[in-house]
């Protein structure tokens, strides 16, 4: 490939992934003969994942395919090569004309921007991407291919990782951590570590914060593959450790995370963040079974909980109410959220806490709890238990 063409693609594809791109047109046909007479470029939004549009105009008809940057690249370069000699990048930085003559070799003249991106629509916007494909950690992690494409059966893994990440962010930025240069996190129940990578690569890489992370798993196969990940990234502040939630000494740390910890280990990893005066604690529980079977329900909501699934999700809201209130008792704002569509998982609600500077009034938000216990007839919460035997 000549510099100039190689060049012109390096910038387009830079467009793209830096969501600057607005559209690409490829123009004059060598022959004038040729039916196709121009392809026009732009951005598609299918299913939730962003691709190119090609828009193919013949003499008498137009002709419409979509294809993943890759494949546009090599669509470009096909077309470049038989049948046209201009292309016209359109950025909302700068403006891009390529030139080629007959040996293919060319000339790039760049302007000023001379339009402005749409407004973005269902079909036309493109996503935010907190996290690029190309990273080697997600090759090896199997969630992108050889050719930096996100594998079919990984589409909801990663708009999962981005969601999350893009969470994350935003609740640091609403805390007393949002200036901190470095941050000490322990990921409880971290698995294979998709999370966990991609946190302390945008961390590191694109907030520029120093971490230290530590990931912790039961699984000695999980820990010795993300170790090893880890190491062949240069991710130096990055480590797993073999351990359990519920028996995992944690020193002070900045912010404690532990996504899908089957039901009590969820109360053990928000107990720990607190034991650990955490500036900021992140759970996305996952099954509620210690409540769920202490339901003993005399008042009018037994109506509810007269059908299982209804029951199910009952403990659910009530299990997940009284952590957000034990977090309010010790100092911390609490949140309950659903951080990504439940298309994509239904582990998708969030109970966060974030430190508090002012002094809390813990009697009322413990009494709050009590009221709670009796009106659906439970002894006690797990978390609430391990609170109370500490105090």
């Amino acid at each position: 490939m000549k510099e100039e063409l190689k060049q012109f693609i390096d910038t387009y594809k830079n467009s793209f992934e830096s969501n600057a791109f607005i559209k690409l047109v490829i123009s004059k046909p060598k022959q004038k003969s040729n039916d196709l007479k121009k392809i026009n470029i732009q951005l598609v939004e299918i299913k939730d994942e962003m691709k190119l549009k090609f828009v193919y105009t013949h003499q008498t008809k137009d002709i419409t395919k979509n294809y993943t940057l890759e494949d546009s690249i090599e669509e470009i370069l096909k077309y470049l090569a038989v049948d046209f000699r201009q292309a016209n990048l359109f950025t909302v930085e700068n403006d891009f004309t390529l030139m080629l003559n007959k040996k293919m070799e060319g000339k790039i003249i760049k302007n000023k921007a001379s339009l402005q991106k749409p407004k973005s629509t269902e079909h036309n916007k493109q996503k935010k991407r907190y996290i690029k494909v190309q990273n080697k950690y997600l090759q090896e992690l199997e969630v992108v291919d050889s050719k930096w494409n996100v594998r079919p059966s990984m589409v909801d893994k990663f708009k999962q990782i981005n969601k999350y990440i893009e969470t994350v962010e935003n609740i640091i930025e609403s805390s007393e951590l949002k200036d901190k240069k470095q941050l000490r996190i322990v990921d409880m129940g971290s698995g294979k570590g998709y999370l966990t990578f991609a946190l302390y690569d945008y961390l590191t890489s694109t907030l520029k914060i120093e971490c230290e992370i530590i990931g912790v798993e039961q699984r000695p196969d999980l820990v010795e593959l993300c170790n090893r990940i880890a190491k062949n990234n240069s991710f130096a502040g990055l480590s797993f450790s073999e351990g359990t939630i519920d028996n995992y000494e944690t020193k002070k740390i900045d912010i404690l995370i532990a996504l899908h910890a089957c039901d009590t280990a969820t109360d053990d990893a928000i107990f720990n963040g607190i034991s650990s005066n955490a500036s900021i604690i992140i759970t996305a529980p996952c099954c509620h079974k210690q409540v769920r079977k202490q339901l003993k329900i005399d008042n009018e909501l037994k109506e509810i909980t007269q059908f299982g699934i209804l029951e199910e999700r009952q403990a659910e809201i009530l299990t997940d109410t009284i952590r957000a209130l034990v977090l309010e008792s010790q100092g911390y704002k609490s949140q309950v959220f659903e951080f990504i569509a439940d298309a994509h998982t239904h582990k998708n609600v969030m109970v966060v806490g974030t430190k508090k500077s002012k002094k809390t009034d813990s009697k009322k938000y413990l009494n709050k709890i009590e009221e709670l216990k009796n009106t659906f007839g439970i002894e006690y919460q797990y978390l609430e238990k391990k609170i109370k035997e500490k105090n």
